[in-house]
């Protein structure tokens, strides 16, 4: 019970984050090459069970994986001008 709260805690701080860019442009822009299926360990959007061990870590430590880089991720997801609210509500849009 107490970790389905954390999780949902932290979904609804995800999408309540203002983000400067749309998230879905910044999916078609820098996420979807690889969260469309293309590569079988990047969670593809909306798979809500492959999100929800990720959504559990906590937003910090989510945006810290996408901020340096994780395993083949790039740093930034190669979405350079995105700042840290634009990849919070991202992810928010990703993982639903």
């Amino acid at each position: 019970m107490r970790k389905t709260l954390l999780i949902a805690a932290t979904a609804f701080m995800i999408v309540s984050v203002q983000a400067a860019q749309e998230p879905k442009a910044v999916f078609a822009k820098s996420c979807s090459m690889c969260h469309d299926g293309q590569l079988p360990n990047a969670p593809k959007k909306g798979d809500i069970a492959a999100w929800k061990p990720r959504l559990a870590q906590g937003q910090e430590a989510l945006l810290k994986s996408v901020v340096n880089g994780l395993s083949v991720m790039p740093p930034r997801g190669l979405c350079s001008d995105c700042s840290d609210e634009d990849l919070v509500a991202t992810i928010g849009w990703m993982s639903r």
